[in-house]
């Protein structure tokens, strides 16, 4: 069995690496330093200067605009078109280089890290042109840039078969090596790459191998007996968690919700499945402001069902050093926001980044209309574990909200950790490690995950989406997926728990054991804050 795993996990590397073919490097780049914001999609560039291979640019925040021509050549024809860029460093994304793209003058996606690839065309035409300008930033921290870029053909049958063994490998591995269901998974895949002609795998016979396996795989595994097993279910709801301030600028946090929000667009339109959502209404207002067409393509996937405005608060506040008063209107305001631009009445407090939460909290969520609160923060704490995952929050004057904390984080083979993450990834260590580390499993078969880079931004990644649509009917020891509104995720837990004695209720504040005395120990913060609260200003 172990050289059987060995063999499918080269196979797999060969599939990956067959999946883009046709490399061919970008050339003739020219490029010009701005500052930030500047607007040089239409300015000729008859004064840029010629970038080579060898230059560097960037260093702490600061910006530049590429451009260059993409002209399909013959090899291209007819094949789906894809560009990649290079920086050399590529790292945390909250950090690191990062680009908006521009084909042909319409935005088009976000660059990043962890989002690396962009389409082109659909299908190439030989000898079409396409203007690709690339709106620059260098990132938080000082070092030198390069920008390596090349165009490459995705081979859409290979890549598909690639995903189809990949994760259900991933998903059996994570068993106990005598698990039935192990075994009888790897066998299927054996069976599938033994299929597999690489005798030479520009060959019709290649191609032809390809598709006998991916056949095979779609009759004797994904629709065999061994999937949809088990009653455990994950619902997860792209997101993209981001800071307003943290480690950037105002400024930045423009930037990053245009790089984030159109990358979630464009992937919406390769996945009719994808639902993602946002709180944050000020990050909608930066978007308004920036990107109207942008802002415009967001509302339209709310009216469809796809893009879930929710959360309740303008930011993600926090609930330590500001008063009862500060935390109403903040959920006020951000209510109000989202009832009048996309008609959506908010349900959810979400904060899943905040440094601990005031036992005031329940009576204010109760007397805004909101009926559920999500965190994860307190799974951090240092010393002690929240007993409870889901339950009552119990508030000072006695008012109760149903709660949720996400569990989200790698599978552990001996037990699960406290630590759970808000940036969540579909793939089986994270979906079966969140049901690990579920603690209500008694009263409730189903967890949250929100899945998608954040901090830095970002958002979920082609690969999640694919993994989701492999994973949705429960692979062989694994939970359904299934992708939804955090609303949907509420909604169906308050019909299963609402009723239950089992259900457990926690009384007073939540408190955060690992920030410990950010805020609250800290007399003079409070104090001016206090005072910045009192201060009339003229507008």
């Amino acid at each position: 069995m172990f050289f059987n795993e060995g063999r499918i996990e080269k196979i797999l590397k060969d599939l990956k690496h067959k999946t883009m073919e046709n490399n061919i490097p970008i050339d003739r780049i020219k490029w010009k330093n701005c500052e930030y914001g500047a607007d040089l999609l239409a300015e000729d560039d008859a004064d840029w200067k010629e970038f080579s291979r060898e230059q560097v640019w960037g260093g702490k925040d600061k910006h530049s605009w590429f451009r260059f021509q993409v002209v399909i050549p013959k090899e291209l024809e007819g094949k789906p078109v894809m560009l990649t860029i290079h920086t050399g460093r590529e790292g945390w994304d909250a950090t690191n280089p990062q680009f908006i793209v521009y084909v042909d003058g319409i935005l088009k996606h976000g660059l990043d890290t962890n989002h690396r690839v962009v389409s082109i065309t659909e299908s190439g035409k030989i000898e079409e042109k396409y203007q690709v300008d690339l709106y620059a930033y260098g990132g938080t921290e000082d070092g030198d840039s390069r920008l390596h870029g090349e165009i490459f053909t995705l081979n859409l049958q290979v890549e598909k078969l690639y995903y189809d063994i990949a994760v259900p490998f991933e998903a059996a591995c994570l068993l106990p090596k005598e698990d039935k269901r192990r075994i009888d998974t790897l066998n299927h895949l054996e069976q599938a790459i033994n299929l597999l002609d690489f005798r030479d795998d520009t060959s019709e016979a290649f191609y032809q191998s390809v598709e006998e396996a991916a056949q095979y795989l779609k009759q004797e595994f994904y629709g065999s007996e061994l999937i949809g097993q088990g009653d455990e279910s994950e619902l997860c709801v792209g997101h993209t968690h981001i800071d307003v301030a943290w480690l950037w600028t105002l400024r930045q946090t423009r930037e990053k919700v245009v790089r984030s929000f159109s990358t979630v667009l464009s992937l919406m339109k390769e996945f009719p499945e994808y639902i993602f959502m946002s709180s944050q209404p000020q990050l909608y207002q930066f978007i308004k402001e920036e990107q109207p067409e942008l802002y415009n393509e967001i509302k339209e996937m709310v009216s469809q069902g796809r893009w879930e405005p929710e959360g309740s608060m303008w930011v993600e506040a926090d609930c330590n050093l500001v008063s009862g008063e500060s935390l109403v209107r903040q959920i006020l305001f951000g209510k109000q926001f989202f009832k009048d631009e996309f008609g959506a009445d908010n349900k959810i407090l979400w904060l899943p980044d905040v440094f601990g939460y005031s036992a005031a909290l329940p009576q204010i969520m109760k007397k805004t209309g909101i009926q559920y609160f999500m965190t994860t923060k307190i799974s951090w704490n240092e010393f002690n574990k929240m007993p409870y995952d889901t339950f009552m929050w119990r508030g000072i004057d006695g008012s109760e909200i149903l709660t949720q904390f996400v569990t989200t984080q790698e599978y552990n083979e001996k037990e699960p950790k406290n630590y759970t993450t808000y940036n969540g990834v579909i793939n089986p260590s994270h979906v079966l490690g969140g049901w690990q580390r579920y603690q209500q499993k008694d009263i409730n078969n189903e967890v949250l995950n929100c899945f998608g880079f954040g901090d830095g931004g970002g958002g979920p990644t082609k690969e999640m989406l694919e993994y989701a649509r492999r994973m949705k009917d429960g692979l062989p020891g694994m939970p359904k997926v299934r992708q939804g509104k955090a609303i949907d995720f509420f909604e169906t837990l308050e019909k299963k728990v609402s009723k239950n004695p089992k259900l457990p209720k926690w009384v007073g504040e939540l408190y955060l054991e690992f920030h410990r005395g950010t805020y609250t120990s800290m007399a003079r913060n409070k104090k001016y804050n206090r005072k910045a609260e009192f201060m009339k200003f003229k507008i």
